[in-house]
């Protein structure tokens, strides 16, 4: 059931909605680095949320700005950790 919830969530998500994270997380992102971040969320949430994000990661590292890719890792663990009993 939780699974649905979030699928149909993160297909209704938008890059505004992306910006507006990032910008109450003290990151400013570029058109091009919220596009991708959209888009591994959109094709990779499972893997994302309960299995190993590891080739994801690595996959950004190479296209976001190193301070943008650091936040990005830390809100990672930050919220998979604060919402772990609810996936």
């Amino acid at each position: 059931m939780m699974d649905y919830l979030i699928q149909n969530y993160v297909e209704k998500m938008t890059i505004k909605e992306i910006n507006e994270f990032a910008l109450q997380n003290g990151v400013s992102l570029s058109e091009k680095e919220a596009s991708l971040i959209l888009f591994y969320i959109q094709k990779d949430w499972r893997t994302i949320i309960h299995g190993n994000p590891r080739k994801i990661f690595d996959e950004l590292e190479k296209e976001l700005e190193p301070f943008t890719y650091q936040k990005m890792i830390s809100l990672y663990y930050y919220f998979k950790e604060k919402y772990q009993n609810y996936l």
